[in-house]
């Protein structure tokens, strides 16, 4: 018996035995090993796996869509919301978009390896940096069966195991990917434990899995605010994280009036239910009266229920008062909170106090504010006359994320392939001993 179907032997004996921590442990020591045989895999043998998970996903796409379509009837049953049901959601769009996903990363620069910033000292030796795995990344996520895939073809191609840990909500679709992913990496010649689902919906595997740090390097937690919270909290391993995603839209008094509507409307519109749809829109006093209406037209015909300032509930009389608590509320859903602000000062004010540091935006023409806004607002994604919904690994060329990082260190913004590695210092020499 291989080393890898002894794991998996005892993975499955602890879980039939309702053992979630020793069930954990052996999930952490194939991913371990996994690791270490990953790291002597070179781009082409991990690019043959993104491939062959392609074709794959794209066989059994039925088997996919018939396993979410599982999901979604006990969703609704158990009452998920509109938000919580369009995360969950497949279709053959959505399978596209994964096939296409892994292509891009497939064929991205793999960063493992590479040495960058060589010089020589005055000894004689030469010390640069190399780009090396991370490890092993732990992977907590609700809803969304799409991350099962994005996680580990972004991991993998950085050299990493992961081990993903997907909702219980969405158990039917990971189970039916994590087949894809395994038969696409024994078509590698990759080990099975380089990509490991989480098989039980126990809540205790989430405590184990944050508390391994001699198997697990990284947990990276995508979900709702009470998860992340948790892991933050508890967990014995560094943690890559954001909490919300309270994003603005700033409508500047020289904004091009056509550029503000279509912004301010994809923003909000496009889908509901991610973490870069704007929240609150602030907009100048002086072209208030001028765009507020036509929005709010707009809005009325995606039925978005507005929550405004007293100056916006002048000017939209339909528009519900907004409380305080309203400024810091990530929705999710048809609802927006609108805000009418004297200038750039009092927007930019307003994001530092109320904002999430995810990503902001500004409309305007006068270049030397939007160079002040980019500079003074402190976010993962500052953007100047475009949608906040860009702040996306996909729309940035990272070829799919692993998720948005609000955090300073170690990665921030959207967390693609270099955001899961890092690197090490090597130094060349000639025989120099030091004196």
């Amino acid at each position: 018996m291989s080393v890898s179907t002894s794991f998996d032997a005892d993975a499955k004996l602890s879980l039939e035995a309702g053992d979630v921590a020793a069930y954990m442990q052996s999930l952490g020591k194939a991913a371990r090993q996994a690791a270490s045989e990953l790291r002597r895999a070179d781009s082409g043998q991990k690019n043959r796996a993104l491939y062959a998970m392609a074709a794959r996903l794209d066989a059994a796409r039925e088997d996919v869509l018939a396993a979410n379509s599982e999901d979604l009837s006990r969703g609704q049953e158990n009452g998920l919301d509109a938000a919580l049901l369009d995360r969950l959601a497949l279709s053959d769009a959505r399978i596209d978009a994964m096939i296409e996903g892994l292509s891009q990363v497939a064929a991205l620069p793999d960063p493992v390896g590479e040495i960058s910033d060589m010089r020589y000292r005055p000894s004689g030796i030469q010390v640069g940096k190399m780009r090396v795995p991370l490890g092993v990344i732990g992977i907590i996520y609700e809803s969304r069966p799409n991350v099962t895939l994005e996680a580990a073809s972004l991991c993998l191609k950085a050299g990493n195991a992961c081990v993903l840990r997907g909702g219980s909500e969405a158990r039917a679709s990971n189970a039916a990917i994590s087949r894809c992913i395994q038969e696409g990496l024994g078509d590698a010649g990759l080990p099975a434990g380089s990509v490991q689902v989480v098989a039980t919906s126990d809540r205790a595997a989430v405590g184990a899995m944050i508390t391994m740090p001699d198997y697990i390097d990284v947990i990276i937690p995508r979900g709702g605010k009470s998860l992340i919270e948790r892991i933050s909290r508890e967990a014995k391993v560094p943690v890559i994280k954001h909490l919300d995603g309270v994003c603005h839209v700033y409508i500047h008094s020289l904004a091009d009036p056509a550029k503000a509507l279509s912004i301010a409307v994809n923003a909000k519109t496009h889908r509901y239910g991610t973490c870069n749809t704007m929240e609150t829109l602030l907009v100048d006093a002086a072209i208030a009266d001028l765009l507020l209406p036509e929005l709010a037209r707009q809005y009325a015909e995606h039925e978005v229920e507005l929550r405004g300032c007293e100056q916006t509930q002048a000017l939209l009389p339909q528009a519900l008062p907004a409380s305080d608590d309203d400024w810091s509320a990530e929705y999710l859903a048809p609802i927006l909170a609108i805000k009418v602000v004297d200038d750039i000062d009092e927007a930019i004010a307003h994001i530092e106090r109320y904002g999430s540091h995810h990503t902001d935006a500004i409309v305007t023409e006068d270049y030397s504010l939007a160079r002040r806004f980019m500079a003074e607002v402190d976010s993962s994604s500052v953007v100047v006359n475009a949608s906040t919904r860009f702040a996306d690994g996909f729309e940035y060329g990272l070829g799919a994320e692993i998720g948005i990082s609000t955090d300073k260190l170690h990665a921030r913004g959207p967390v693609g392939l270099e955001g899961l590695t890092t690197q090490k210092y090597v130094v060349m020499g000639s025989g120099q001993v030091r004196e």
